[in-house]
């Protein structure tokens, strides 16, 4: 059964890294997924050489773990979140290719033994300025607080109609008409209306409309509901798991992940790719 590890939202603190590493390297897993979030706010390096924390951390900590674990190094897929500029992102997915180090899956399927994975980096419209992974998520509706995804910043123009594409269409144009019962989804956005999504906005309002405590997305939420994946992993929404006591949840028959924490911690989710049901999350010191 292959044995994996998800974390996600390690907002480029060092001390996370480290933490990792030093798992992978005393027990190393099958499989190890990255759900985003991944560098430090506001890091802007597309054209760095021999400095910078996309080299000195990210790829020279898995190069340094594919050197003394050899055969055991794990599979590796990652993808970005809406915290990471998305001028970075030919970095990374150069640095897999030719480190040979991990694979970047954002909108992409990859196969494993017999199981289908799936990348999907953006996330529904936020309050947040850089918009580089927010996309509108089922129809051009923003909720009260947050900002359109053509408005904002940008670190690179996109490669979509910012005023028309949306989160629903991008999932049914990746899978298409995929059997999905042996699949697993690497998002960074959590579903909907779910113990995953759930934010601390008790009681807020803007122009005296109360804000919706649950800002994943209804297109993911829905996409699962619909399709029913064997598992689905998820993070974004730090809070979620100490306001609702829960860092998974169940959508029919899929297991859904969230292992996203909040400060000072690394939330490692353990779990058999055959036995979803039973994983284990171990939440690590950092501080």
């Amino acid at each position: 059964m292959p044995h994996c590890y998800f974390v996600t939202d390690l907002h480029g603190h060092n001390r996370r890294y480290e933490k990792l590493f030093q798992r992978i390297d005393e027990a190393p897993p099958d499989i190890v997924f990255l759900g985003g979030d991944l560098l430090p706010h506001g890091y802007y390096a597309p054209g760095e050489e021999g400095n910078g924390f996309i080299q000195e951390v990210l790829i020279a900590g898995f190069q340094d773990l594919k050197q003394k674990l050899r055969d055991r190094y794990p599979q590796v897929f990652l993808i970005l979140g809406n915290d990471d500029p998305r001028i970075n992102e030919k970095r990374i997915l150069d640095a897999g290719v030719e480190y040979g180090i991990w694979s970047y899956i954002h909108n992409r399927k990859v196969q494993y033994g017999q199981y289908d994975i799936y990348g999907y980096a953006f996330i529904p419209p936020s309050p947040f300025g850089l918009k580089d992974w927010e996309k509108y998520d089922v129809s051009r509706y923003v909720d009260p607080g947050c900002t359109h995804p053509y408005e904002g910043m940008r670190s690179v123009p996109p490669d979509y109609d910012t005023e028309y594409s949306n989160i629903k269409q991008d999932l049914e144009e990746m899978v298409g008409d995929d059997e999905l019962d042996r699949s697993v989804f690497l998002f960074h956005s959590p579903p909907y209306n779910t113990p995953l999504d759930r934010a601390a906005l008790d009681g807020q309002m803007v122009d005296h409309v109360p804000l919706d405590v649950h800002v994943g997305s209804i297109a993911i939420q829905r996409f699962i509901e619909a399709r029913q994946p064997l598992l689905t992993m998820h993070g974004h929404i730090h809070e979620a798991s100490r306001l609702t006591g829960q860092w998974s949840s169940r959508l029919g028959n899929t297991w859904m992940f969230n292992a996203s924490v909040e400060q000072h911690q690394l939330a490692l989710i353990q779990f058999d790719l055959e036995d979803p049901a039973n994983a284990t999350r171990e939440l690590i010191g950092t501080a």
